[in-house]
């Protein structure tokens, strides 16, 4: 992680909350990839503040699916869906799901919101600017409205912005 995201004890306890509370944790290569390395670990490490080994703990026992066309295992509760039609899977996987799924990954996010299949954002925006760097969202070219739902601020800055995403069925047929 960047030395410039601020991620305090407040902050971190809303996103166990956050993620304590899916029922299902959708993953791109890379962003699994870097949770892997260091959630699992994050568990037994008694350095650790409490609430860090408790996400780890919550990371490790959730549910996920890494989507990936180049990994053929992962573990820690973690199935693979991969290949063309990775899209129309997930599709499937959402509408026998009940409760709410999350995405991480920009490339993949960006794949879900252009087939319809994302109802709401949830964004923390940390007070940098970094000048590099994959902007999200950045193979999108079309106008996206949002109804903000909840919007919080933390200690350190950062901010949560929690918003519905209007016609989302309707932004896959453009």
């Amino acid at each position: 992680a960047g030395e410039w995201l601020r991620i305090d004890e407040e902050l971190h306890r809303e996103a166990n909350a956050q993620t304590q509370a899916l029922a299902l944790m959708v993953q791109g290569r890379v962003y699994y990839e870097v949770m892997e390395e260091y959630w699992p670990r994050a568990r037994e490490d008694a350095s650790l503040p409490d609430v860090m080994r408790e996400y780890g703990e919550i990371w490790t026992a959730k549910p996920k699916v890494l989507v990936s066309r180049t990994r053929l295992s992962a573990d820690h509760n973690t199935r693979i869906i991969g290949g063309d039609d990775a899209i129309e899977q997930l599709a499937a996987l959402r509408a026998e799901t009940d409760g709410s799924i999350s995405v991480g990954g920009a490339a993949l996010a960006t794949q879900l919101l252009r087939a319809g299949l994302l109802d709401e954002l949830l964004l923390f925006t940390h007070p940098a600017i970094l000048g590099f760097g994959r902007p999200l969202f950045d193979d999108y070219d079309v106008p996206i409205d949002l109804d903000l739902l909840e919007q919080r601020s933390f200690e350190q800055g950062v901010t949560m912005h929690r918003s519905a995403i209007r016609d989302a069925k309707e932004a896959g047929s453009c």
